[in-house]
């Protein structure tokens, strides 16, 4: 599993496409409306060769279809922000001072030279076992 860091750097990097991706649905499918009587709808003239003819600039979705998907995209903007909070909290840091961590640190050093000696120990054991196999074999002759 991936460390807390890299797990909260993917969680904003899809936050981040999330963003985009919502901007992207509502200015393809909002309703063409203007605001004031001022306001008009800009037609922009299409260059030949700049865009499919089969798109649109904007393709406008029924009121309540564009609601529903805007409601869905901010729910899973919130989702994605609270899994970011939880990703934050589980950070070493506010709660554990400079002394704490470089005790833990100590710590840890403490079990990995025990784990290594435990190892090296091993090893000796079965390298000794090899030997004797080795022996027992060596003195094994056929009848």
């Amino acid at each position: 599993m991936a460390d807390r860091l890299t797990q909260l750097q993917d969680a904003v990097d899809q936050l981040a496409n999330q963003f985009v991706a919502s901007l992207y649905y509502i200015n393809k499918h909002h309703d063409l409306q203007t605001l004031s009587a001022t306001d008009t709808v800009r037609q922009e003239k299409k260059i030949e060769g700049d865009q499919d003819p089969g798109e649109k600039e904007v393709d406008p979705y029924p009121a309540d279809v564009f609601r529903a998907g805007q409601k869905e995209l901010a729910q899973d903007l919130i989702i994605k922000e609270q899994q970011i909070e939880a990703f934050i909290s589980m950070l070493p840091g506010l709660d554990n001072s400079e002394k704490d961590q470089q005790d833990t640190i100590r710590q840890l050093e403490e079990e990995l030279m025990a784990a290594e000696q435990k190892r090296k120990e091993a090893v000796k054991e079965k390298e000794a076992v090899l030997a004797r196999l080795e022996s027992v074999i060596r003195s094994v002759k056929r009848p």
